[in-house]
C-alpha cells in the first residue's frame, strides 16, 4: 500500500500569507512577460506591414505603387494605409490615372433577344455555376437562363435607425434559390449596418430610395426582363420602366462594348458584378479577395471575365467585404469579412 502524501510543514518563520503573495507576484510576472511578447510580435507585424507598404510606395515600380493605393482607397476601413504615404492631391491623381472611364451610352434593348418559352425554345439548365480564375483571383460565375427570375430584394425599411439584412436572410424570407449582394451603403470605418443605401433603389416596381434628379451609374431590369446599364437619373430609370434597379458602378460593358480602362483599372479587391448575354441569360459574378487563395481582381479583370462569358451589358456592384454568393442555402464563395455575411440594403436574388 502506497504511503500517504505528506505535505511539508511550514518552515520556521515562514509566513503563509507571504507565500501566497509570492505566487501572485510570479503569476503577474508571467502575464507581463506574455503581454510583452505579444506586444513585440504585434509591433514587428506592424513594422513589417508598414515597411512593406513603404517599399511598394517609394520603390522602383510606379505600377505596384498605384495598385496598392487604389486597392486601399477602395476599402472602407484601410484607406489610412494610403494616406500615410501620400497627400490627398497625390492620391486623387493616382485614382484618376487608374480607373474605368465613365460610360455615357445607355443600353440598347434590341441587342438582347430573350427566347420565348411559349415557342418551346430550349434554354438548357436553368442555373449554371462556373469557376473563374486569374493570376490573382478565383471566383464563381452564376448563369441564370431565365432573366424573369432575377430581382432586387431589400430589407423592410431604410434609414439611420434601420438595419439591412443578410443575403441569406432575404433568401429565406422570399424562398429564393440563389443570391448575391447588390448596391452600396453608408459604411463609415467598415462598420455600417446596411440600413442606409447610397443612390437609387427600385424593388419589384417600388421606388424606395434615391434622388430622382441625381444621375448615377445604374443597373436594372425593365419590364421585358432586359438589363439596362448606364448613367441615369432616378426619373430616367422610372421612365424606362425599370422594375428592379440599384445604383453602383462603374458600367463595365454596354451594347457589347467594353468600357475603356486607364492604368490598372482599379485595385485588387473582392468584386461582384451583374451582366446579361444576348440570349437574355443573366450573369452574376463574385470574385473572392483578401484571401490566401485569391487576392482579388481589378475592374479590368472583371470586364475580361464578363466579355469571356458573352456579356452584352454589365455593371460592377458593391464589392469588398460585402461580396458573396449563395446557392441553395450554401455560401459558395469566400466572404472577406471577418464576421461573415454582412447586413446589406439590397441583394440580387433568383426565384
Amino acid at each position: 500500500m502506497a504511503d500517504p502524501i505528506r505535505r511539508s510543514p511550514p518552515q520556521e518563520g515562514e509566513n503563509p500569507a507571504a507565500r501566497r503573495q509570492q505566487r501572485r507576484r510570479r503569476r503577474r510576472q508571467k502575464l507581463a512577460h506574455l503581454f510583452l511578447c505579444l506586444g513585440v510580435s504585434l509591433g514587428c507585424l506592424v513594422i513589417l506591414v508598414l515597411g512593406g507598404a513603404a517599399v511598394i510606395n517609394y520603390g522602383p515600380s510606379p505600377a505596384a505603387r498605384d495598385l496598392f493605393v487604389v486597392s486601399m482607397m477602395e476599402t472602407s476601413a484601410a484607406k489610412f494605409l494610403a494616406t500615410l504615404y501620400f497627400s490627398p492631391e497625390e492620391i486623387q491623381q493616382i485614382l484618376e490615372a487608374n480607373s474605368v472611364q465613365e460610360v455615357t451610352e445607355v443600353t440598347d434593348g434590341s441587342l438582347v433577344k430573350i427566347p420565348s418559352q411559349e415557342q418551346g425554345e430550349e434554354t438548357g439548365d436553368p442555373i449554371e455555376i462556373h469557376e473563374v480564375t486569374g493570376s490573382t483571383y478565383k471566383g464563381k460565375m452564376m448563369i441564370v437562363k431565365d432573366p424573369s427570375r432575377v430581382y432586387l430584394a431589400t430589407p423592410p425599411a431604410f434609414g439611420a435607425d434601420a438595419a439591412g439584412m443578410r443575403v441569406e436572410e432575404m433568401m429565406a424570407r422570399d424562398g429564393a434559390v440563389a443570391g448575391t449582394n447588390a448596391g452600396g451603403f453608408v459604411d463609415e470605418g467598415g462598420v455600417g449596418n446596411g440600413g442606409q443605401p447610397i443612390g437609387l433603389v427600385i424593388s419589384q416596381g417600388q421606388y424606395l430610395a434615391g434622388d430622382r434628379n441625381a444621375p448615377t451609374s445604374i443597373a436594372g431590369f425593365d419590364q421585358d426582363n432586359k438589363l439596362i446599364v448606364g448613367y441615369l437619373t432616378g426619373q430616367e430609370a422610372v421612365d424606362l420602366g425599370l422594375r428592379d434597379a440599384v445604383s453602383f458602378g462603374p458600367v463595365l460593358v454596354v451594347n457589347g462594348k467594353p468600357a475603356q480602362v486607364d492604368g490598372t483599372g482599379g485595385g485588387l479587391n473582392p468584386r461582384t458584378a451583374i451582366g446579361q448575354r444576348a440570349d437574355g441569360a443573366v450573369l452574376l459574378l463574385v470574385i473572392d479577395g483578401r484571401q490566401p487563395h485569391s487576392i482579388g481582381a481589378t475592374y479590368k479583370d472583371v470586364i475580361d471575365v464578363m466579355v469571356q462569358f458573352g456579356a452584352v451589358n454589365a455593371c460592377n456592384m458593391d464589392g469588398g467585404s460585402s461580396s458573396l454568393m449563395f446557392y441553395e442555402g450554401e455560401l459558395i464563395t469566400t466572404c472577406a469579412s471577418l464576421y461573415g455575411s454582412r447586413q446589406l440594403p439590397s441583394a440580387w436574388l433568383v426565384k
